[in-house]
């Protein structure tokens, strides 16, 4: 589709209840690591739905358990866990994400939530030794959580998309916004990445929660996970963000 003839994404936040804790996102990217990696979290510490962000203007998804629909960007919280989760199973095209980006940023502008931590699996070419979980995050976010743990930064590169505009809005303000990135295989969902990344959040968060079973989580969900693959590799060239370049 020619970009003139494309509508503007509109994205609005409705939240059940207001959001306090910091906020721990994972969206659909290639490897959606950062994606199950975050909903097994919110699956497995038995997180209540308390708000969902409705976009018009992007490629439609309405995804479904047992014949029940859901939204495809949720809010997840519980009383007993320091954080909220953000599951987004929705496709941004790299057109969008500085829509998708600022429109989450008013929310947490207009919220109580002065933290935001994004998971993700980077597309690159890497070795055995490549396979842990690195950081890029701005000073605020480096002093309060990552001071205690042993999860190294990445050397260099960039980020692009919705975690760029994320994190470029937390060099410029009080929001503390750290990304924790890993390489991904193609495969989807590539479980021992999302592995990876769920063990950072642990670490960063002392959460408590159990990592074994990520592995069969992911291959419950992995004929569905693996349908929303395709649909990202069917997307047009002109949709999807440039190759990232970590060092």
């Amino acid at each position: 589709m020619a970009r003139q003839q494309r509508q503007e994404p509109t994205v609005a936040v409705h939240e059940d209840r207001p959001i306090t804790e910091p906020v721990v996102a994972g969206f659909s990217e290639f490897g959606l690591a950062g994606l199950t990696a975050v909903d097994y979290l919110a699956d497995q510490l038995e997180m209540d739905a308390v708000g969902h962000v409705s976009t018009d203007g992007l490629p439609s998804i309405t995804p479904f358990t047992e014949g029940s629909p859901r939204h495809p960007t949720r809010l997840h919280a519980d009383e007993a866990v320091p954080v909220t989760t953000l599951v987004s199973e929705q496709f941004v095209p790299a057109w969008a994400a500085e829509q998708m980006g600022e429109s989450l940023l008013s929310w947490i502008d207009a919220s109580a939530v002065d933290e935001l931590c994004v998971v993700s699996g980077v597309p690159v070419p890497h070795g055995p030794d490549d396979h842990r979980t690195f950081w890029i995050a701005t000073e605020d976010f480096r002093e309060r959580r990552l001071a205690g743990t042993d999860l190294p930064p990445m050397g260099n590169g960039y980020l692009d998309g919705v975690n760029a505009a994320l994190l470029e809005r937390g060099i410029d303000s009080d929001l503390a916004v750290g990304v924790l990135v890993t390489p991904v295989h193609p495969q989807a969902p590539d479980a021992e990445a999302a592995i990876r990344l769920l063990e950072g959040l642990v670490d960063v968060y002392d959460l408590d929660v159990d990592t074994g079973p990520l592995e069969t989580f992911a291959e419950q969900v992995g004929q569905y996970y693996g349908e929303l693959a395709a649909r990202l590799e069917d997307a047009a060239e002109n949709d999807l963000p440039d190759d990232r370049m970590y060092m």
